[in-house]
């Protein structure tokens, strides 16, 4: 799908943050991109225009039923100067996933990835080198029919923002310390759980917010039929290196299908260490621990890439990881992954674009 890309120039730019001073998601750029979407239409009017905000009807389906996905990547300097993208299809493809599950019009990935390339070239400036920095890419869809019944929208926006950004967690690639959550449930299998959609994310705030009383950076999840076995940790997917080999859940219905994870899991195998797929239990954890055999965990997201854990809390007991110091595989993912997406490591998966 070829497609005609509107640009209209912003003539008040702002005043970029500098690189050492830039914190996640407070920061945005000078243009995004807007498309919209009819019933019978389909998607039109693509466009790039000044950062600004948006105009809703206030019985804008988004605003009280919630229908809405979103993804998140990255694009980076190489050493050239020239514009890099991590695996941005797969962003895409897994976006279209969400609006399937969410009653909402899939995107023609190909086409929205050249917007977003187009995108990017005007705002190539914009994306920070320092280490740890990067320009966080944001494409999302709202529904904005005005109509307050319960049923899917039949107008719908799809829109990309971009932010520079430092590193998600303050503490960077040092070791975090994660809650294990035991009240709450973010999602169970049949619901939306696969799905990037901000219900999730918003089931997950009074946890978090628990978590964070308690000096945790994050929760981890456990499934919320038998409050046992391990789904996620907040916003990043969950690796557990025990006795040599890397553990990390199964994808059940619940779990975000994270592209970091792939490629986690692809590097690995890449690198002959053995990684399981399957349901671990926090009693499992525990076992692991207590006989010296925990040797390393970590999360994976966009945002984080990969986020050492170096202390565990559930039910009151602590398990240290490592001595809460960030562990040798976890460090060298960190820096192969970080490697790939700048371009200073060879990419021998093809995993990324590049582009003036």
């Amino acid at each position: 799908m070829t497609v005609q890309v509107e640009t209209s120039i912003c003539q008040d730019r702002k005043a970029k943050v500098p690189d050492q001073q830039l914190v996640f998601g407070r920061t945005f750029t000078d243009h995004m991109f807007v498309a919209d979407y009819s019933e019978g239409a389909g998607w039109h009017d693509f466009r790039i225009q000044p950062y600004q905000p948006l105009t809703l009807d206030p019985s804008a389906i988004v605003l009280h039923y919630g229908q809405t996905v979103f993804e998140g990547l990255k694009a980076y300097k190489s050493p050239t100067g020239k514009v890099r993208l991590f695996r941005p299809r797969l962003n895409f493809e897994r976006l279209n996933e969400s609006c399937a599950r969410m009653c909402m019009p899939t995107i023609d990935p190909d086409a929205m990835l050249d917007s977003l390339v187009e995108l990017l070239r005007l705002e190539k400036d914009w994306i920070p080198t320092a280490p740890g920095t990067s320009l966080y890419i944001r494409p999302f869809m709202i529904a904005t029919e005005a109509y307050l019944g319960v049923a899917p929208s039949q107008k719908y926006q799809f829109i990309i923002i971009l932010s520079p950004v430092g590193s998600y967690y303050k503490e960077g690639i040092a070791p975090v310390k994660i809650l294990v959550e035991s009240q709450y449930v973010r999602a169970v299998a049949g619901g939306t759980g696969t799905a990037k959609t901000a219900g999730n994310y918003a089931a997950s705030l009074k946890a978090q917010q628990a978590a964070g009383s308690e000096g945790y950076a994050q929760v981890m999840w456990l499934d919320g039929v038998e409050r046992k076995y391990i789904e996620e940790v907040g916003s990043m997917n969950v690796f557990f290196k025990i006795d040599g080999k890397v553990y990390t859940p199964a994808l059940n219905g619940s779990i975000l299908d994270g592209i970091t994870r792939r490629s986690i899991i692809d590097i690995l195998r890449y690198w002959e260490v053995p990684v399981i797929e399957r349901r671990i239990s926090m009693e499992e954890i525990r076992e692991a621990h207590r006989t010296g055999k925990l040797e390393e965990a970590w999360g994976t997201g966009t945002a984080a890439v990969i986020s050492p854990i170096g202390e565990f809390k559930w039910q009151n007991e602590l398990f240290y990881v490592n001595n809460g110091q960030t562990g040798e595989l976890s460090a060298r993912l960190y820096d192969t992954i970080t490697g790939l997406q700048t371009g200073e490591m060879p990419d021998p998966f093809g995993w990324t674009i590049e582009f003036e």
